[in-house]
């Protein structure tokens, strides 16, 4: 099964591709790892994202479709994967199609933006060890300190709430638009974001018939 995960910043799509990824055994492609294996492994098309990413440029969207292209054709993914982090626009989407890659089912994870900035604004990683905590999911025992290393918690930058509104705003002008583009191409399946990580996997996959 080929599928593409679509939602806002902090909807889970990093969270369920994991689940999934083991849930139907196969890869979860994130167009950042990749994009740093190309890099590393010297490929010609890492080799040519290296270029513009050196200059300080955002790596054009055919090289990113190219280093894509490259992954999807190794052998572990001849039985499907998860696309996570691309397309991210609808150039991006045709581009996918130009190149004769083609999808089962798109599932667009859906959540307010309120419960998202809820949801981002009370998240806390320990300063020292990583941990990651939430103020009202996952609180630590005691405010502000870590249980693992007794280490500071602090909001990451990514997590601020302006930060969170300016990524929301480049989502609904960007991205959200592909909900329209996979909509008419019959592969659209939206699923609403429910009160547990379990129940949203769940609820994926039944709209995917499993």
């Amino acid at each position: 099964m080929k599928l593409i995960l679509l939602g806002a910043p902090g909807a889970g799509k990093g969270t369920q591709a994991e689940i999934l990824s083991k849930e139907l055994q196969i890869p979860t492609i994130s167009t950042g790892n990749i994009l740093r294996a190309a890099i590393k492994n010297g490929t010609p098309t890492g080799l040519k994202a290296k270029s513009f990413m050196d200059a300080g440029k955002l790596v054009p969207d055919e090289v990113i479709i190219g280093i894509i292209t490259e992954r999807l054709a190794e052998e572990d993914c001849k039985n499907g994967y998860i696309l996570d982090g691309v397309p991210r626009t609808i150039a991006q989407a045709e581009a996918l199609e130009q190149a004769g890659i083609q999808f089962d089912a798109v599932v667009s994870i859906e959540i307010s933006d309120e419960a998202i900035m809820q949801r981002m604004s009370g998240r806390r990683v320990c300063e020292d060890c990583g941990a990651s905590y939430h103020l009202v999911a996952v609180p630590p025992k005691q405010e502000g300190v870590c249980d693992n290393c007794g280490g500071k918690l602090v909001q990451r930058k990514d997590d601020a709430p302006e930060t969170v509104k300016a990524r929301l705003e480049v989502y609904h002008k960007e991205t959200e638009p592909l909900k329209g583009f996979y909509e008419s191409r019959g592969v659209l399946k939206p699923v609403e974001t429910a009160s547990s990580v379990e129940a949203t996997t769940r609820a994926i996959l039944r709209v995917l018939g499993r």
